[in-house]
């Protein structure tokens, strides 16, 4: 449903709160509070108070049955007019990245001026649901029509095993296996070594830390709740501190805690806008989304790894725009485990992979790695799955921008064997 023209989107900027390790500093906070006051940091920042825009899209992983109407509840409260209209996404870890596409083709189309992608995830307000059998039996004493049948009915409530509460699943439902033991599966298929997980896990410290040290932050993160940087950053590490600890998915393992993301919480949000809104606004352009792909592997039984989706989505992508694998200036691809970045990696830089999977006559090849993840990834940030993408978008912007030109690539791997990517231009 085109209207006019195909426009270009711009990214205009984006907030954060610095992301916290579970149960620490946002402990307290749910899901509604973190977004909203992320939003509000955004408007702010932007002058957009009481302004109406074209949409506001995001969502969370871990949502409590409030929650139904995440997003809508969170722009009532971020100092948007009330007229703005908002819903909830959700793609597991890709979500915000996947709203940041869907808001952006609605800009290109003409169908909305300006909107904002975002996100939002706590694992330490995790929802844990009433058990089963008590709530058929509460839904029976609702209906009971009588004194009798309704004195009767709670009697059958006095159960101990009510009192057991249903908890999030860890698990994939097809495999019963949680993300890291399906990563370590993948990382082992490939031979995957714990050296190198732990060579990209410092790294992605070391470039975190040196992104504040340089201030490159001081624009994208709001202090909140006492924190002023994210809290899973270690500002000293050595291969050597690395290599003690053992691993986490089985005695011969190679994934570590230090070479994963942890359990985090946080909020992100991305403003974009076509070119003509930004200068009415007198609103800088960091950059532009270009392109948007997802992709979707058939994981289970390991006919495929579980956070491979990337392998899938950057060919088919590559290919839609006629761009080689090299001709990027920064690439983003999320750590979910380290060992997941360098999976996607082989595979891409493999001929019989990109030959069997792709059709293609050889490997897509390797990239420079000095530009990837150059300002730190979710092993040192953090990982508040619904948060992630809004997060990388908001850093590879600014990236482009402070370069002044060139071309950025975002993967992001998600649950249920999905991924979703993009492509950023200035």
């Amino acid at each position: 449903m085109l209207n006019g023209t195909v426009r270009r989107v711009a990214i205009i900027g984006s907030n954060r709160i610095p992301f916290a390790r579970s149960n620490t500093a946002y402990a307290e906070l749910s899901n509604q509070t973190m977004l909203t006051d992320t939003l509000k940091g955004l408007v702010g920042a932007f002058g957009l108070q009481n302004e109406r825009l074209g949409e506001v899209a995001g969502g969370a992983v871990q949502k409590h049955a409030r929650d139904w109407n995440l997003v809508r509840e969170s722009v009532l409260g971020s100092g948007l007019h009330p007229q703005t209209p908002a819903y909830d996404v959700q793609q597991a870890c890709g979500t915000s990245l996947e709203a940041t596409i869907l808001v952006a083709n609605k800009i290109a189309l003409g169908q909305i001026d300006a909107g904002i992608a975002c996100g939002t995830d706590t694992t330490s307000d995790i929802p844990m649901g009433a058990n089963s059998d008590l709530r058929r039996e509460l839904v029976r004493l609702n209906s009971a029509k009588t004194t009798s049948q309704r004195l009767g009915q709670a009697l059958r409530l006095l159960r101990p095993r009510h009192l057991l509460p249903e908890m999030p699943a860890q698990g994939e439902p097809r495999t019963g296996l949680n993300m890291g033991q399906h990563a370590q599966l993948t990382a082992t298929r490939y031979g995957i070594s714990r050296e190198a997980q732990d060579e990209l896990a410092l790294a992605s410290h070391e470039n975190l830390l040196k992104a504040y040290q340089d201030g490159f932050f001081d624009d994208l993160i709001m202090p909140y709740h006492g924190l002023q940087r994210d809290n899973n950053l270690r500002g000293e590490g050595s291969m050597e501190k690395l290599a003690r600890l053992k691993p986490a998915f089985g005695e011969d393992g190679t994934i570590t805690a230090a070479n994963s993301t942890p359990f985090t919480d946080g909020a992100a949000a991305v403003l974009m806008a076509s070119e003509e809104w930004a200068a009415a606004k007198g609103l800088p352009v960091l950059a532009y989304i270009t392109a948007g792909e997802t992709a979707a592997v058939d994981f289970v039984d390991e006919r495929e790894g579980l956070l491979m989706g990337g392998a899938y989505a950057i060919p088919r992508m590559l290919a839609r725009h006629g761009l080689a694998l090299q001709d990027f200036d920064f690439y983003e691809i999320h750590e979910a485990f380290a060992a997941v970045v360098l999976c996607t990696l082989d595979a891409l830089a493999s001929d019989a992979f990109c030959r069997e999977q792709h059709g293609l006559d050889k490997a897509l090849g390797e990239i420079d790695r000095s530009r990837l993840n150059v300002k730190g990834s979710s092993i040192a940030t953090g990982h508040p799955f619904a948060a992630t993408g809004a997060r990388i978008v908001g850093t590879l912007a600014k990236t482009l921008d402070e370069k002044g030109s060139g071309r950025g690539l975002i993967s992001v791997c998600a649950a249920g064997g999905q991924a979703v990517t993009a492509i950023l231009e200035k």
